[in-house]
């Protein structure tokens, strides 16, 4: 039998075989051959032929490690990083050391946020319109919630390049009905090119007993814990594993908590940071942010706070007793940010201490669209089981010690007034999925990476948006878009990368045009000039729940647009529709244009949503 294992042996050697693959060879990604790309020869014996191995795919000698952080839920005026009250000072040394821009779009609301974030392209044009939910997706290719295999990841790029691949969190762009433990499992994070996923599909969760955990492609359960000291602790076990693998491979981390989406939930050390701290209210709020925001050259000098909305209620008109509740919910807010600015802070301390964090490239995006509004006009201290169209606030203040106690706790489902929404949203007007206006989709980026980003601290102006992640990271890696992926040719992109502005504050924008959309509240950008038309009802007005009915078939041709002219109105205060006809005629058949060509039409609006989610939930209760 000897001859037979030196046989064997000797196969080992010749690469036939593999017994212990060294730390070396663990990093390779040898891609399969085809008839086409083979270069050996194959006769009938061993012998007689040659054998050939493509070259393993392998990252570019010192690519960067890649982390990009998104968060939930997160107005432009909440961070202290960007001028806000709540303090972030992980956030604040990152940007401190790198690039703040303040002129960076998300697309209003998260699923297509996050579709277009990680496809490097519009979320219409990625079949993801509106959420992935059976409720809210539609049998067209604007809005049916799967994303094409020629729209690859930037997953999927960044394995091709040789990278390990990590997501956390929150992943929001599976369809319902592929979530289930018999999948199918193309469209979750591993199917989409993570080596690891830890985290949840849906949309939102609880904080401290999500129904739905899973990892890879398996259902877990949690521990009791809150969950995004889970996702961090998964961030750092992925990271540290794969290091020890291959300590030479770089790795990406897609770093997506749940914060601070609904509901608020955080231990009582965070929310009590900030006792008594927003006790002036909301009004007041608004008014110091955005006197920081200027202070600090956030916002232009010339800048003026727009007048609070007509539907929120002057702060010093409330009963004391209102106060004291919608303070406290703010205070809970506060904490939660605070709290998952320390867990990034877990990550970016852990990179430092194994020496990893020099060579790291960071992109944090504070917040996937503008302040909720879905806490409505009075907050919410429910179960997420039964959650109702509104609470009066007489129901809160009965027992106003115990429901005070409860905000914020793992036993409630907690939301914000209206009021702290538009705080949060300073210096800008409206609220998240208001996709016509900045307050809905205009959101802080901070970028790091001192390797090439000479001036530290700085502020960049240029408009970008959240599609021009994905070529910047390439770009500034040094990194390669595959023509192929999984033997499929890929689209080609359409964010624009922001790299020519790291070092060069004057750049010119390269993101030129981009249109918005989220149930028919809509814009259209142009070099500086937006035209948008808001559409009644909206989600606010028609409840943020099921309603009883459908509202009439609405004309949207009877929707009013607005014009503003950015380049010195950049928060909407000045409608110049009506001084300008010509450009907005020409704005509008812009949007048309893009309507048809990224898949918007048709236009599914609230009433529609409404309606299909009444009748999903009465074929499944």
């Amino acid at each position: 039998m000897k001859p037979i294992y030196k046989s064997l042996n000797k196969i080992a050697a010749m690469g036939l075989l593999a017994i212990g693959a060294t730390a070396a060879e663990a990093q390779q990604n040898i891609p399969p051959s085809t008839p086409e790309t083979y270069k050996g020869v194959v006769k009938k014996t061993l012998a007689e032929s040659k054998e050939w191995w493509p070259k393993p795919i392998t990252a570019p000698k010192g690519a960067p490690n890649i982390v990009w952080i998104l968060l939930d839920d997160v107005g432009f005026g909440a961070s202290g990083t960007f001028g806000g009250l709540i303090n972030t000072p992980n956030f604040d040394t990152l940007a401190n050391a790198g690039l703040r821009y303040t002129n960076f779009h998300t697309a209003g609301i998260c699923a297509p946020t996050r579709s277009s974030l990680l496809t490097g392209r519009n979320h219409h044009y990625v079949h993801v319109g509106n959420f992935s939910h059976a409720s809210t997706a539609a049998g067209f290719p604007g809005y049916d919630g799967r994303i094409p295999a020629d729209k690859g990841t930037i997953a999927e790029v960044l394995r091709e390049n040789g990278y390990s691949t990590f997501a956390v969190g929150k992943w929001g762009v599976t369809p319902d009905e592929d979530t289930t433990d018999v999948g199918p499992f193309d469209r979750w994070p591993t199917g989409k090119g993570f080596d690891h996923h830890f985290g949840f599909l849906e949309s939102a969760t609880d904080q401290y007993h999500p129904p739905h955990l899973v990892e890879d492609n398996f259902h877990v359960k949690p521990d009791g814990r809150n969950l995004n000291e889970q996702i961090t602790d998964k961030a750092i076990a992925y990271i540290d594993r794969a290091h020890k693998a291959a300590p030479d491979k770089p790795f990406f981390l897609y770093y997506a908590p749940a914060a601070t989406h609904a509901p608020h939930q955080v231990a009582k050390q965070w929310s009590d940071l900030y006792k008594g701290k927003f006790d002036e209210g909301w009004d007041v709020y608004r008014e110091k942010v955005f006197a920081n925001q200027k202070r600090l050259g956030y916002i232009p000098a010339y800048a003026q706070l727009p007048e609070r909305n007509e539907s929120i209620e002057a702060w010093n008109k409330l009963p004391a007793d209102q106060k004291k509740l919608y303070a406290r919910f703010m205070e809970v807010y506060a904490g939660y940010l605070t709290y998952i600015d320390d867990q990034v802070g877990r990550v970016i301390r852990h990179l430092k201490q194994t020496g990893q964090f020099d060579n790291t490239l960071v992109f944090v995006m504070i917040g996937d669209n503008g302040a909720s509004k879905e806490g409505t006009f009075h907050g919410v201290i429910k179960p997420l089981k039964n959650p109702p169209k509104t609470t009066p606030t007489q129901d809160y203040i009965k027992n106003n010690e115990v429901e005070l106690e409860a905000i914020g706790t793992p036993e409630a489902s907690t939301n914000y007034p209206l009021g702290w929404a538009q705080a949060a949203n300073t210096p800008f007007k409206y609220w998240k999925s208001d996709a016509d206006a900045e307050g809905g989709t205009h959101n802080p980026l901070i970028i790091y990476y001192p390797k090439l980003i000479k001036e530290k601290g700085g502020i960049r102006t240029q408009y970008g948006h959240v599609s021009d992640i994905f070529p910047t990271t390439i770009e500034v890696a040094g990194l390669h878009l595959p023509e192929y992926i999984k033997g499929i040719k890929q689209d080609t992109l359409q964010g624009k990368s922001l790299f020519s502005s790291f070092n060069n504050p004057n750049a010119p924008s390269l993101h030129t045009t981009q249109y918005y959309y989220i149930f028919t509240n809509r814009s259209i950008y142009k070099d500086g000039w937006k035209a948008e038309a808001p559409h009644h009802p909206n989600s606010l007005e028609l409840g943020i729940y099921p309603t009883v009915a459908p509202v009439e078939k609405p004309d949207y041709d009877k929707d009013e647009w607005k014009l503003y002219n950015l380049n010195e109105d950049f928060n909407e205060r000045i409608d110049l529709a009506k001084k300008y006809p010509e450009k907005l005629k020409e704005l509008k058949a812009l949007f048309e244009a893009e309507a048809w060509k990224n898949h918007i039409y048709p236009f599914i609006d609230m009433s529609d949503v409404n309606s299909k989610r009444i009748h999903h939930l009465e074929n499944n209760n």
